[in-house]
Order: C-alpha cells, then structure tokens, then sequence
C-alpha cells in the first residue's frame, strides 16, 4: 500500500470524459490494494487561456513538477498557429514536455485477439503483433527554429528547422536498447538517412552504441520501408526507436494493428525519478477529436491504458498495471465497446465501456 500524488489534466475535446472513465478505473485500483492516489485536476488548453492567460500557467507546471506523474487528455482548438504561442491550446503540452525534459515517448502496439476480426489487415498478420515505438518528443522539426512563413513581393514561402544534437539522439536510443534488453532483445532504428543529415548523424550514433549492446539485434530502416514493413510484417518488430516527427506518423498507422486510434496509450518518459519510480505524462495519442465531445462516445479504453502505464514506470505498481491492462482486453472480449472498434456488434457509450473495465478490475 502507498500514497501517491498525481496531477490530472483533462484539457479540451474528449479529454475530460475520457480522463473520468480512467479516473474510475484508478479508484477502483486503489480500491482493491489498499492504495491512497491523491488526484489534484488542473487547467491545460482552451479553459486555461481562457482563466489564466496561457495553454497552462506557471502555477501548473510547478504543481506537475511536484508531482509523481501527470495523467492528460488532449489539448487543441479550431484555430491553427504556433504552438509555442501562449494563447494556443497546444502551448501546454509542449512547455510540459520540453520544461520537464520529458523526451522518450513510450506508445506500446498490441493486438488483442478479440478485436483482430475487426480490422481491414488480415488475421494471420496481426497474430503475435506486440511492439513498442519510442518517439523522441523534445527536439526534431516540432522545436526547431526558424519556423515561420515569410511573405515577401514575389509571394510567401515557408521554413521549417530540423535539428538534433548527437546527446539528444543519443539518450532516446540508450532508452530503446534497455527497454529491448527487457523483452525481445530487438531494437529497429527508423530514419531517413539517404536524405536526412539528421538522420546520417542518428544512424551513426546507432553504429556507435550498438557495441555496447551485443545482446541486441539491431535493424536500421528508412521511414517510409518502415511504414510499409507495419502493414506487411507487423510481429516482426519488438522496440521501434525514431525522432519525433516520424513517431508521429507511424504510430498513427500502427494504431490500426491494434483496432484504433482509441486503443493506443503512451508514457512521456525523462530522466527525472521520484521515490516510487520514472516521473512521466500520461495521454492516449488521439488528441480532441471534437467530434465526439459531450456524445459519451469516445473511446476511453487508450486513456485507461495510459493510466495503467502510470502505475507501472512511475508508481512502480506493476501488479495493478497488468490488472487494468486485463481488465481493458476482458472487457473488449466480453462485448463491450465504443463505436471505433464495434464492427457490425453492439456500440457501447464511453461510460458504459469505461464502467465495464471497472468491474473487471474490482473483480
């Protein structure tokens, strides 16, 4: 039995439903082993702007920072700008992870079986698929400047800046190989060195500590083989390592392996440790999606699978980690489910599901 202090930030579109249904599943964790989980909410995106100023405040990023973890939604809005620009919805998550030093993006890709008949990828392709992809989430085009449209008489033109440094790509491959060293002892390196100087220098730092890991067997592949090899050969990959644009994208394909985007949680992991485990934010990759909010028909089953996440590697509560994580695939099996991965069965609400998972974990 412990006590633990984490900050809840539900943010904007689905995001406070979704972070209700893993809220319940918590409570019922904690319910079952005795646990004390301290939950302070918090402001992040548009309501923060809209009360404080700014896509979250000084007073907020000081209370994540004393925190054990961050539990989040999503953040974003109609309006498209910088999101390094205080007045944007976005603004929040990017100082959390850049200010926090947050950058190893852990997004674990699993198929369960019962949810296998309904995708457009054949059965016998998705059998045994269990990856992880970690995305470098503090540097790359996301952060680099310039980054701006410039007009001019002869018409606008745009710059973007893509920029590593060899300690940045460094520490997230360091990452990838001791997370491999945990389970298959495979590790596979995405890039675009054929194009890329980012990418020559990622793939010689690759060559550089792939010595020190004689225990891992490294591939080395260009993103787009990458992203054709997921569709074609899925259960071939173990831990994916990649900078942060490419993580974006492939992880949104990969999240078809495991049904939908509404399946795949993640973990922003740094170096930071508190006296329970790896300080880190918590978040399903779907972001808003405002088509959805105040239905009750989001998918909230990546959220709570990021909660589970954050018992595991930052309250080091991986008894109750594996519980939840059942929980989410008894309660798929059993039928219930969102209208994402229903198929041509019965489309639960997102409370409905979230309730399910509930039970399961109560026993």
């Amino acid at each position: 039995m412990g006590t633990f202090s984490i900050v809840v930030l539900p943010g904007d579109g689905v995001g406070p439903e979704v972070i209700a249904e893993a809220l319940r599943a918590l409570r019922a964790v904690e319910a079952r082993y005795g646990h004390s989980f301290q939950m302070e909410e918090a402001l992040i995106g548009q309501e923060a702007i809209a009360r404080e100023g700014a896509g979250i405040s000084d007073a907020t990023v000081a209370r994540c920072r004393a925190s054990d973890a961050i539990l989040f939604g999503a953040v974003g809005g109609a309006g498209v700008g910088r999101p390094d620009d205080p007045q944007q919805p976005e603004y929040g998550l990017y100082r959390l992870r850049k200010e926090l030093e947050l950058f190893a993006n852990v997004r674990p890709v699993k198929t369960i079986p019962a949810l296998a008949q309904g995708t457009t990828i054949k059965r016998e392709t998705l059998r045994g698929v269990d990856m992880i992809v970690v995305r470098e989430l503090t540097g790359g085009l996301y952060y680099g400047r310039p980054s701006e449209i410039r007009e001019s008489k002869s018409g606008a033109s745009a710059i973007d800046t893509l920029t590593y440094t060899e300690a940045e790509i460094e520490r997230v491959l360091r990452f990838g190989f001791e997370l491999a060293r945990g389970r298959r002892k495979r590790l596979t390196s995405v890039d675009k060195a054929n194009v890329l100087a980012s990418s020559r220098l990622w793939r010689r730092v690759v060559d550089r500590l792939a010595p020190e890991y004689p225990d891992i067997e490294v591939e080395q592949i260009f993103v787009d083989a990458c992203a054709m090899a997921l569709i074609r050969r899925p259960n071939s990959f173990d831990v994916i390592v990649t900078e942060n644009m490419f993580g974006d994208i492939l992880t949104d394909e990969a999240s078809m392996l495991a049904g939908s985007l509404g399946m795949l949680p993640s973990a922003s992991l740094g170096t930071k440790r508190t006296k329970h485990g790896q300080f880190g934010l918590y978040e399903p990759i779907h972001g808003t999606a405002t088509h959805h909010a105040g239905k009750n028909t989001a998918n909230p089953l990546a959220t709570i699978l990021s909660a589970a996440l954050l018992l595991r590697y930052s309250l080091g509560l991986k008894r109750e980690a594996n519980a939840v994580e059942r929980a989410v695939q008894r309660a798929v099996t059993a039928g219930y489910r969102t209208k994402d991965i229903a198929g041509k069965g019965k489309v639960n609400t997102t409370s409905e599901v979230g309730e399910a998972v509930t039970n399961f974990i109560l026993g």
